[in-house]
């Protein structure tokens, strides 16, 4: 995650990096009750690097 170059990633790298099952994230983003929420580009979910390093506690590596 630390070389990680791209702003946003798909929900399967998403939900690897978080320790989450991918249905979950899905979940997050159809309910839109979960601690970060993606942008759909093109039907696609597109999760924020930043917002998870944030939610990882991990914000200042880079």
């Amino acid at each position: 995650m630390r070389d990680e170059k791209r702003t946003h990633v798909g929900t399967a790298c998403a939900a690897y990096w978080l320790g989450r099952k991918q249905q979950t994230l899905r979940s997050w983003a159809c309910f839109e009750d979960g601690p970060i929420r993606p942008i759909r580009i093109n039907g696609r979910l597109a999760w924020s690097v930043d917002a998870i390093r944030r939610l990882m506690g991990v914000e200042g590596i880079q």
